[in-house]
């Protein structure tokens, strides 16, 4: 199967769009299929490494094409796409199959347009609440907001499927107006990010008085609210540590002075360092999912989440962690108060959260996206699912999903997709 990706966000960028394309683009490699990224290019003098899946003979590099970009007024990190002919020469000169949106805004709504025009059908991958973002940035307010669902619903309402990453997500899109609406949750690494990488000496190191490390790993950027974890870093016998960079970094160290501020991390320090948190903590309320949420859990580290969005359907309340009310800062610092004095509930949360998340692979999730595509064909093509998993011809090399079966009703639980 030919996969073209158009996505916002691509590494060398640093967050949850440009990390799950990551791990698409690497699941459909290895199963055969070849795909195409196409993104916005990062500033100028940024890395791009290739992308290399698999080794020796079979090893495959990713092609991914990168289209002309300026930084997002006030927050450099984030690029956008210039408009230009280089995106739809690249989608017609791959002669996709299916063409996939993620998290689609100006270059995806583009390559909806490219797929159209190609007689493609297209999935849509919600993945960023823009309506809130433009709230939290204050984007006109109310008017932000409407025109930022309007576009939402203009893109996703041409799709052939837009797939939420949660619950609450899909009945956000279902009540705005959007069709066709199916559950795709994302996957998490529960090799890389586990107990055993918990390091006592960094541990110490953090909190030399002993203090029970609570921790914060993400964008530092005002849609996040790392602001109500200010009440908790006041409390005693607590150390606050924020992992992670952007804009909101200097009025957050100015607001918690008694917080240890480690900027980006990737990688097995990362992966070290979520192990040896106490307490994870996330303040944000406008998650479509929350990656970091199941880091944590992989890690065996209870959680404490907003009781909103993807949180929603990652947290079991008092089984591996907390949910509290979004956007309240005292009732972050009580959860913390709560976990903090009681080693061993952190310790029964810890286990319930890996337990939970360990057969959330990235391997079971990208099956399930090959079996969403599968659908799409097969309606798009007016055959039966098998036809298209069997399906070769010119143009379409490469071996697709060996069955499709019925993806559960719009609003079932992610447990019902994948093994809790």
């Amino acid at each position: 199967m030919r996969v073209v990706i158009v996505t916002e966000s691509f590494p060398p960028e640093v967050n949850g769009v440009a990390h799950s394309v990551l791990r698409t683009a690497e699941h459909l490699v290895r199963r055969g299929h070849q795909p195409l990224v196409i993104t916005p290019a990062p500033a100028r003098g940024a890395e791009c490494p290739p992308h290399v899946f698999g080794g020796g003979t079979g090893a495959a590099e990713l092609p991914v094409v990168r289209v002309p970009s300026v930084p997002l007024p006030g927050y450099p990190q984030v690029r956008i796409a210039l408009p230009g002919r280089q995106l739809t020469a690249a989608v017609a000169g791959h002669r996709p199959d299916i063409v996939h949106l993620a998290s689609p805004f100006v270059l995806g709504a583009r390559g909806m347009q490219a797929a159209a025009r190609l007689g493609v059908p297209a999935v849509a991958v919600y993945q960023t609440d823009l309506a809130g973002y433009a709230h939290a940035y204050r984007a006109g307010r109310g008017l932000g907001e409407a025109a930022a669902w309007h576009r939402i619903r203009t893109v996703h309402r041409a799709a052939a499927r837009t797939l939420a990453p949660s619950t609450p997500a899909a009945q956000d899109l279902t009540a705005h107006g959007v069709p066709r609406v199916r559950l795709w949750p994302r996957g998490v690494d529960s090799v890389r990010f586990h107990p055993r990488h918990r390091d006592e000496t960094l541990h110490r190191a953090l909190a030399p008085g002993g203090e029970v490390l609570v921790g914060y790993v993400g964008r530092l950027a005002p849609e996040k609210r790392v602001d109500l974890l200010a009440n908790a870093s006041a409390l005693p016998g607590v150390r606050v540590v924020v992992i992670g960079d952007g804009p909101s970094a200097p009025g957050l160290k100015a607001a918690m002075p008694g917080a240890v501020f480690l900027g980006r991390r990737t990688g097995e320090e990362l992966a070290r360092c979520f192990a040896t948190l106490d307490v994870f903590v996330h303040t944000g309320p406008l998650e479509t999912f929350c990656q970091t949420i199941q880091e944590a859990m992989a890690s065996g580290v209870p959680v404490i989440g907003p009781a909103a969005g993807g949180p929603l359907d990652l947290v079991g309340h008092r089984r591996t962690g907390l949910l509290v009310p979004p956007r309240d800062g005292a009732a972050v610092a009580r959860a913390v108060t709560t976990l903090a004095g009681d080693a061993e509930l952190r310790a029964a949360y810890g286990r319930a959260g890996r337990a939970d998340v360990t057969a959330r692979t990235w391997e079971a999730v990208g099956d399930l996206l090959l079996r969403h595509y599968a659908e799409v064909l097969a309606e798009h093509r007016g055959t039966a699912v098998a036809e298209v998993t069997g399906a070769t011809g010119p143009g379409r090399e490469g071996a697709t999903p060996t069955a499709a079966p019925a993806c559960p009703a719009e609003g079932a639980p992610v447990a019902e997709e994948l093994p809790a």
